[in-house]
């Protein structure tokens, strides 16, 4: 054994001198007996070999046509989170058939509403189908053979197929024109001019006269009966007038009406100084309850205050008492709509009143007879009196026709017309000790005119302006006080200039869409207002700060006047059909 470990050491040596040193000095002993020893050192006999076969790890196996490769998507996916290639996405699905598929849904489709067979049809043809379909209700049935045309190879409405022996809408419109070319008569010879007609004859069934036929004739005579009594119920006569007395007696024991001015009021009714210093109203005192609609205007009796005037859209206006049990007093029936104005003259016995049926009407205050009526067939916006003792006889009234008119009350007749407004005149009001008068517009102008001079010597109109439905001269004749529709009271003089006084801006309460009209108290210490919530607001001449407000009406709270005797004693009207007294 240990010569076999030897024969493996020499034999796994590196160099060739360690053998050759072994080889001299013989210390090596193999053992000539162990055939095994040796055997790697003798050349190989040459035996008949037996060869291994390869072994391939991978071998190519057939695929069947019917098995698919790659990766399957599941059908029901709405979402993939890789870019799955177009084989992918429609490769046929796998698996056992869903039994809940019904038959429809399982039929092959190749569009939303089924499956639609790939067939030729010309685009003319398939457009002239449709037209026809289209305008009279009928096709040709696509999946019949044309060629011989039956009522069956129609689809739609079969009968009007048949009545127009199947024709299409461009065939109809070819046959028509065709048969129905109208002849014109012939006209002469082209040299001779006298009677050739050429391309200007008349057509042989061509009528010169266009009377309409019986029928025709009694439809227009209708037609025209019916308007001309439309125009009769718009010009009719002005509705018929009455007036209702409310007390018991007229007259009382010394024979004075109700417009003899008391004196058993605690109060001077006859003075014509205003109060010293006046106060806030705190409470409501009274309310005079007796139109059936809103109330549209209040006015005072002239200088006393004694009585109150109200107009109404109920078409009524009612005389009321201030003091007193303050009843009322009576009532003033003869418009047909809406009563929109109402002004007293300078004494108060006499009164006119503007309405929506296009009627100015001149009424006696103690009486109740209406004295006589105005009309130039257009609504009037506002009316006033001249206030000059001289020209009592005069009255201007704002129209719906931008115009401003000018009437006398003696002979009933217009004597001036102020026409340069663009929109319908809403207020007209007096200043410059009568002068002069100054109207507001839709027009959103401010125009000042001289009593009697029909062109406006200034016009006050800014980009930044609102229109001004309600306007109020101060109790010392100096400013304006404009009801501006952007929720503000816009003060201007009303001496020579006419400027905006910027430094008085009246705000803080809500009145866009409504005329709802200002005054001031009698000491021109506040200025009052009514506004769209119904609310009376009270402010402070001096540093136009809102001082007060009063929830006064449910709806609309259209006036506020503050009686010229008292100190603190406010009268508003609303459109709930009420007038509140407020002290």
């Amino acid at each position: 054994m240990s010569a076999t470990t030897a024969c493996l050491v020499s034999y796994g040596s590196d160099s060739d001198s360690d053998n050759e040193s072994t080889s001299q000095t013989g210390v090596v002993d193999v053992d000539p007996t162990d055939p095994d020893a040796t055997a790697h050192l003798k050349p190989l006999k040459s035996v008949p070999t037996m060869s291994v076969a390869v072994l391939n790890s991978a071998p190519e196996v057939a695929v069947k046509e019917a098995v698919e490769t790659g990766t399957h998507l599941d059908p029901s996916l709405k979402e993939v989170t890789y870019n799955p290639t177009f084989e992918t996405m429609f490769a046929p699905e796998f698996g056992p058939v869903n039994p809940f598929k019904s038959q429809q849904m399982a039929a092959p489709r190749n569009m939303l509403s089924g499956y639609a067979e790939p067939a030729h049809l010309n685009d003319f043809m398939f457009e002239q189908q449709r037209r026809t379909f289209s305008t009279y209700g009928y096709a040709l049935d696509p999946s019949v053979d044309t060629h011989q045309v039956t009522a069956i190879s129609y689809i739609g409405a079969v009968d009007e197929a048949e009545k127009n022996k199947g024709l299409t809408v461009f065939e109809t419109g070819q046959k028509d024109k065709r048969s129905e070319k109208r002849k014109k008569i012939k006209g002469g010879e082209a040299g001779e001019i006298d009677t050739f007609l050429g391309p200007w004859a008349k057509y042989i069934d061509e009528k010169d006269s266009a009377k309409p036929s019986e029928e025709e004739q009694k439809e227009l005579d209708e037609i025209t009966a019916k308007r001309q009594k439309k125009g009769k119920n718009e010009e009719e006569a002005p509705a018929e007038e009455k007036t209702i007395l409310h007390v018991k007696d007229m007259y009382d024991y010394q024979g004075r009406s109700y417009l003899h001015i008391p004196q058993d009021v605690g109060i001077n009714l006859r003075s014509t100084e205003a109060p010293d210093k006046c106060y806030l109203p705190k409470k409501q005192i009274h309310v005079w309850s007796g139109h059936t609609k809103g109330v549209s205007a209040i006015r005072l009796f002239p200088n006393s205050g004694h009585l109150l005037l109200s107009s109404s859209m109920d078409c009524k206006i009612k005389l009321w008492e201030v003091y007193g049990e303050r009843r009322c007093i009576r009532t003033f029936i003869g418009h047909s709509k809406a009563v929109r104005d109402i002004c007293f003259n300078n004494s108060g016995t006499r009164f006119l009143s503007a309405a929506y049926d296009r009627y100015l009407k001149l009424w006696d205050t103690e009486t109740g007879q209406c004295i006589s009526r105005f009309t130039n067939r257009k609504v009037p916006y506002c009316v006033k009196f001249n206030p000059d003792e001289e020209k009592q006889t005069l009255f201007v009234a704002g129209m719906s026709d931008k115009k401003i008119v000018q009437w006398d009350i003696r002979t009933g007749e217009v004597v001036q017309e102020y026409d340069r407004h663009l929109g319908a005149v809403n207020t007209i009001t007096f200043v410059d000790e009568n002068r002069r008068f100054v109207s507001t517009s839709d027009d959103k102008s401010l125009r000042v005119w001289e009593w009697d001079i029909p062109v406006d010597f200034k016009y006050i109109a800014e980009p930044s302006m609102h229109s001004m439905p309600a306007v109020t001269l101060s109790p010392n004749g100096k400013w304006l006080a404009c009801q501006s529709m952007d929720n503000q009271i816009l003060i201007f003089g009303a001496q020579n200039r006419f400027r905006l006084n910027k430094k008085k801006v009246f705000k803080g309460h809500m009145v866009a869409g409504y005329a709802c009209q200002v005054d001031f108290s009698p000491d021109m210490s506040y200025v009052v207002s009514g506004d769209a919530d119904g609310k009376l607001n009270i402010w402070d001449w001096k540093t136009t700060k809102l001082y007060h407000r009063i929830k006064a009406h449910d709806k609309v709270c259209i006036s506020a006047l503050w009686h010229p005797h008292e100190t603190s004693k406010v009268i508003t009207c609303g459109w709930d059909g009420q007038i509140k007294l407020w002290d």
